[in-house]
């Protein structure tokens, strides 16, 4: 513009975020719950990493954890009964450029959700998800899960759960193209936060199963685990989840395990002797489907409207 001299240009002030800028509205949640344990680590992630909640998305099915989205001060979607992933994969197809976390329950992941969430792990679209496992359908009060302990009470099986539970560790484990698995507790938010971060880092679909107490049915499941920490493994190694003083003081029962070694990964998944938390698994060489669902995403919106009336009038009579 002519007169206009260079030196009276303002610069934009540069950004910065603090826990407010992610605080939406308050929690609902049951007092004692371990679902506000990773609200507050996924809070403390944002802020840290600076991302602008107008490029964060938080995607959930159905289940009290799924009341995620609510708490956030971002863009989110609350979904159908265990449909999150595929929802998911469709932000990450048109949206390559924001950062996705997706929140699911034992339940809404583990049962009418299982079916995505195979195909979720192994399509590999960079986002992060968190399984909050409590081991009940909490939402609906007491039912028994997939997770559920044998011979656990519940509304559905008051004599005990009959069957033993699906392990969503070997599960996803054993899914093709898997890439990050790990898995944390709610009770210790510093691994909970290491977890996150660096689930968040990660270049393809991170899986981070959450051991998540619930107050009201399930207050007590973890208690041999929390009340003994010789009954945790800690999976150590500079590939894996950062492992503190701190974090080896309490937990002194650790291993150095590799996980780019799958079937290591997977005898330690099975284990019912302890509970591992930590890595299980990487795979950085895992192929990511939405490379190849992005096509198109550059498209100007006069060739989009354009390729879309030419697919429609493939119709006309």
């Amino acid at each position: 513009m002519y007169g206009l001299k260079k030196d009276w240009m303002l610069e934009p002030r540069p950004r910065v975020f603090c826990l407010d800028d992610y605080e939406g509205a308050e929690p609902r949640w049951c007092p004692g719950c371990g679902d506000s344990a990773v609200l507050s680590s996924v809070q403390r992630l944002a802020r840290d990493k600076q991302l602008p909640p107008e490029k964060t998305v938080v995607v959930s099915g159905i289940g009290c954890s799924s009341r995620f989205p609510h708490y956030m001060a971002t863009y989110g979607f609350h979904g159908l009964h265990g449909r999150p992933l595929p929802v998911a994969c469709g932000v990450r197809s048109r949206r390559p450029d924001v950062h996705l976390f997706v929140v699911t329950g034992d339940g809404d992941c583990c049962a009418i959700g299982t079916a995505h969430w195979i195909h979720a792990i192994r399509y590999n679209m960079k986002m992060t998800v968190m399984m909050f496992d409590n081991n009940i359908y909490g939402l609906t009060k007491k039912q028994t899960s997939p997770t559920t302990r044998k011979g656990s009470h519940s509304n559905v099986h008051p004599r005990g759960a009959p069957l033993s539970p699906i392990n969503p560790l070997s599960t996803t484990i054993s899914i093709t193209n898997a890439s990050f698995v790990a898995q944390t507790v709610d009770w210790n938010p510093v691994h909970l936060y290491q977890t996150l971060k660096k689930a968040h880092e990660h270049d393809g679909l991170a899986f981070v199963r959450i051991l998540q107490r619930c107050p009201h049915f399930t207050a007590k499941i973890w208690d041999d685990f929390q009340h003994d920490p010789n009954k945790i493994l800690l999976l150590d190694h500079p590939d894996g989840i950062p492992a503190d003083d701190t974090l080896k003081r309490i937990y002194k029962n650790s291993v150095a395990h590799d996980p780019t070694d799958i079937g290591a990964a997977h005898e330690i998944a099975l284990r019912e002797d302890v509970v591992p938390v930590g890595q299980l698994l990487w795979n950085p060489n895992a192929e990511r489907y939405d490379h190849a669902a992005a096509w198109g995403v550059d498209m100007s919106a006069a060739d989009r409207l354009e390729g879309a009336q030419s697919s429609m009038d493939r119709f006309l009579i």
